[in-house]
This record gives C-alpha cells, structure tokens and sequence, in this order.
C-alpha cells in the first residue's frame, strides 16, 4: 500500500541533519507498524498537488507552521483535493494542521485559540475506540506543538480524545467503525528529542517563553506514538480490505 505525504510544512534547517524532514518521521512511525507500507512525499507547499487522488492507496496531511486562514496559494486547492480523495473513497489521515484543514475542508472550523499555546506532552481523553482503535488506553499521550485548534467539527465527524485544553483533539469522519477519513492534533510523529529541541528553537521567538519551557520540562514523559501508528496501519488496513471485498 503506497501512502502519500502531503507536506505542509518544512523541518528548520538546522534540525534536518539531526531529525529528517517531516516526512522522514512520518516514514520511521508508520513503517515499524506496517513493514508493506511504501511513501511518497508531495511538496504541498510548494504548490504542489498528486494528480489524481488515486495516485496513492491513502493521503497523509502533515503539520506546519501556517494556519488554515493564512493566504498561502495551495490551501483551498489543498481543501478541494481533500473533499475529492474522500468522494473518491481513498483513505485520509491528518495531523496537526492536517486536522485543521481536514476539519475545515469537510464542514468545520479551526482558528487561532484563545487557550494560547500547546506545547510538549499532553494527556488525552479517549472517548470512543472504534475496532481500529481498540486498544486505546484511556489517557493517552503526545506531543502538541499548536496555537491554533479545530473548534467547530463538521456534522458527520466523531470525537475520539479530548483535553481540557483541546476539545476536539481527535476526529473520525464518517461512521467512526469505517472512517473515510482520521484526524489528531498533537504530533504522534514527533520523538522527544525532536520536540525537545523544536521548543528550544523557537523558546521566545515563535512561542512564548513560559509556554516553551513548560513544554521542554515535561518532555520525557512516555508517548503513546506506537499506538497511533498501530491504529493508522489497522484503519488502512480494514480500507483496503472492504474495497477489496
């Protein structure tokens, strides 16, 4: 199964030889679920697009710096290709801003939250376990790295985890069992050492100083990245099967 990377965002250059590109950790995350898994990395922004959702057995959307009401020139061609990959039944996956803009492309909203800034380690209610998802814990744990927030989820989407500081941190959409597409805001892709050294990079420039910090101390707390991988490979997996069928 080939999965295509939408990326959305750039690695700093300095974190690149340490760390990868983003599309380098969605590789090392997913591959150690699935082993038959193949990528493909499209360089969304750069004005980049696939040229057919079927160019790929399943989409992944990445994180960024950008929000989804920034003017940059592939954001609503990006949303257009997301509502024709889910008409066309190929599977989506978003993270981050990959949340956002999927909420956005089927109906809801996201903006800048006025809870400020999420940064390091955050614990996560599970409220429902689809099939593909059974073995969530009940607090479940990732980095997070966002101002911004989905807060209106579109009508046929299902909250999965929430927090106090993000309420609608995980979403399916469509029947939960059978998704057409998959949503989380923190960032199952991130390692600590990434994370640790993304807030020291952008400590009070880009993030708030405290904000950061609190961030940076926290790190080192186990993360559940194994278990959402194992969950994208189920869901990818229980796809290919019912098309199959």
């Amino acid at each position: 199964m080939r999965v295509g990377i939408l990326e959305t965002g750039r690695v700093a250059e300095e974190l690149v030889d340490r760390h990868g590109t983003y599309p380098d950790m969605f590789v090392r995350l997913l591959a150690g679920a699935d082993p038959g898994l193949e990528f493909e990395a499209v360089k969304v922004l750069e004005g980049a697009l696939p040229g057919s959702p079927q160019a790929a057995d399943a989409w992944l959307v990445t994180g960024s710096k950008h929000g989804v009401y920034d003017p940059m020139p592939w954001i609503e061609p990006l949303k257009a290709f997301l509502r024709e990959a889910r008409g066309a039944g190929v599977p989506l996956i978003g993270i981050c801003f990959g949340h956002q803009i999927m909420a956005e492309a089927f109906g809801g909203r996201a903006e800048k939250s006025d809870r400020g800034w999420g940064c390091g380690p955050h614990v996560y209610t599970t409220l429902q376990r689809p099939g593909w998802m059974a073995d969530a814990p009940g607090p479940m744990r990732f980095h997070a790295m966002h101002q911004d927030q989905v807060t209106a989820i579109p009508g046929d989407a299902t909250r999965l985890a929430e927090s106090d500081f993000c309420p609608h941190a995980m979403l399916a959409y469509g029947d939960p069992e059978a998704p057409d597409a998959i949503s989380i805001q923190p960032h199952p892709e991130f390692e600590p050492d990434y994370a640790r050294d993304l807030l020291v990079a952008r400590r009070g420039v880009a993030v708030p100083a405290p904000a950061a910090q609190a961030g940076i101390d926290a790190i080192g707390a186990p993360v559940d990245n194994a278990a959402f991988a194992r969950w994208v490979a189920a869901y990818l997996r229980a796809r290919a099967a019912r098309q199959a069928a």
